[in-house]
């Protein structure tokens, strides 16, 4: 079962109107559950609430790129933003466009 990390800013701001940061959070759980993936969404800035799946951090991309590389086992890595895929192409398995992720919650 893949680990899916998720740009949450990119994400949100994927649809319009843009999700909200707990209707993300709330839909990539039932996402993550219904196929059976591991999830964490990371967030610039502060996650809207507390929980084992939800990162905030001031440098989001960094973070990212930083979970996918201390991953252990299979890692996705949802964003459409090409510098952070050109980061971490070298480690994920699958790289998810924002928009796409965001139209299969």
């Amino acid at each position: 079962m893949p680990l899916v990390i998720v740009d949450a800013e990119n994400v949100r701001r994927s649809l319009w109107p843009n999700l909200s940061p707990e209707e993300l959070v709330a839909r990539a759980r039932a996402w993550a559950a219904r196929e059976g993936h591991d999830l964490l969404v990371v967030f610039d800035g502060p996650a809207p609430e507390d929980g084992p799946d939800l990162v905030g951090s001031r440098y989001a991309d960094d973070e990212i790129v930083r979970l996918a590389d201390e991953a252990q086992g299979p890692v996705w890595v949802v964003t459409s933003d090409r510098g952070l895929g050109e980061r971490v192409a070298r480690r994920v398995g699958r790289l998810v466009g924002g928009g796409t992720f965001a139209r299969n919650l």
